[in-house]
């Protein structure tokens, strides 16, 4: 990783494009994955499985006994660490109920807004070479805690052509209904459009590599909601001399081991700083079972040391990071300035890996720089807010003037006449 000290201002933009040369190339592939699944449907995903995972499924949907069997073979102690992963998630999205609104805005205006869950919910759960198992408590507990009625989940094949048992037993502690062996960008298509065997969803949650995130935001114009664009994982680190090295850097390599598209940004107060967390990476990435997608992600990653605590505090914002680490002097004062980020670590014990499994807060966030304008996943995300008015006639007489004045000044005469007709006392009976 290169070390580059209080770069100007107009080379920030540098740091901040996540953008890559092949990107155009994804696109133009996505688009004939996605109009092959709406074409072919079940026939698609089975000769995409084949081409691009290289394996024969033996069906698209796990038919019940396989899930049962899937189960007994997930080992207790991970049983267990999933259920406190579960009961913290749990908590954490039941804590974000909303009442109902409801409210006279002025005497006989009575508005009301009331959360309705979406009824059916599309997850996708990234496998390839490390199925998150996680995405799926992350996802399935507030569809359930929302009230969504039917969620179902897709996730590509393992090697042997079978679904991960660690997901199965995860979605039994969901309560998901339906499991789907289908990955990438085919998965998201076969939820947009539906097949024989897939249902069409009325969103799609999940984070994924560059083609997962391609086909959300591509199907999103005009077949499906989606949470977010979520596509490869990031992490940016600000730290000064009351950050520990060997922590930081392993908060880099955590990041940086889920693919060579993954990014980690170390923004730090001192050179010193900067050196032994470099000196820390090259220690831990020795022995690191994932080196090789670890060293990739390092290639396209940074140190970048600032003297200037505002400067740190802008560039972060301007960087907008999924997940924001802060290991400085007054960490709370820090994470106030801060107005993007998907989610904030305070302190050297709160690892983005506590986030990522267990803590409680959820862990399908907004990367690329989107979160200057996006949520994570909450459970608002599974829900949709219906309005509902009623006006008393006295309460309409208030309004009228304002009503048919505005209408009248759009030149949308039947709006003003539709308040008009009520206060004349006019009815299709005295006509």
């Amino acid at each position: 990783m290169e070390i580059v000290f209080n770069p100007p201002r107009a080379e920030w933009e540098r740091y901040f494009s996540r953008r890559s040369a092949d990107d155009d190339t994804i696109s133009a592939g996505v688009a004939r994955i996605v109009e092959r699944v709406r074409e072919e449907g079940d026939d698609a995903l089975y000769a995409l499985a084949e081409s691009v995972d290289g394996v024969k499924l033996p069906f698209i949907e796990v038919p019940p006994a396989v899930r049962a069997e899937a189960l007994s073979r997930v080992p207790e102690q991970l049983k267990a660490s999933l259920r406190t992963a579960a009961d913290n998630i749990r908590r954490f999205h039941e804590a974000q109920r909303h009442a109902d609104v409801d409210m006279e805005t002025m005497p006989g205006v009575r508005c009301v807004q009331r959360p309705v869950p979406i009824g059916r919910v599309g997850i996708y759960v990234p496998g390839g070479t490390a199925p998150l198992v996680s995405t799926v408590l992350m996802l399935g507990i507030p569809a359930r805690v929302a009230g969504c009625g039917e969620v179902v989940l897709c996730t590509p094949p393992a090697r042997n052509g079978y679904v991960v048992p660690e997901i199965v037993y995860a979605a039994s502690l969901c309560g998901i209904d339906r499991i789907f062996l289908a990955g990438g960008a085919q998965a998201v298509a076969a939820m947009a459009y539906g097949t024989m065997t897939v249902p069409p969803v009325d969103k799609i949650f999940g984070p994924g590599n560059r083609y997962v995130t391609r086909a959300k935001q591509m199907l999103s114009v005009s077949q499906v909601a989606i949470d977010m664009p979520a596509g490869p994982s990031e992490v940016m680190i600000m730290a000064d001399d009351t950050a520990v090295p060997a922590y930081t850097a392993a908060d880099m390599l955590s990041q940086a081991e889920h693919g060579t598209d993954s990014q980690a940004i170390l923004l730090c107060s001192s050179r010193s700083q900067a050196e032994q967390v470099r000196q820390q990476v090259i220690r831990q990435l020795e022995d690191l079972p994932r080196r090789e997608q670890a060293q990739g992600s390092l290639q396209r990653s940074h140190i970048i040391v600032m003297d200037d605590r505002r400067e740190m505090v802008d560039f972060a914002n301007g960087y907008a990071a999924e997940h924001l680490i802060i290991c400085m002097e007054d960490p709370w004062e820090v994470a106030g300035a801060i107005t993007c980020a998907g989610s904030i670590f305070i302190g050297n014990f709160s690892p983005e890996s506590a986030g990522d499994y267990a803590s409680g807060t959820n862990h399908t966030l907004p990367t690329a720089g989107w979160a200057r304008s996006y949520s994570g996943v909450n459970l608002d995300s599974f829900m949709k807010k219906i309005t509902i008015q009623e006006l008393t006639p006295d309460g309409l007489a208030s309004l009228a003037g304002t009503i048919t004045g505005i209408a009248r000044a759009e030149g949308l005469e039947a709006h003003a006449r539709a308040v008009d007709v009520r206060m004349s006392g006019a009815t299709d009976r005295d006509k």
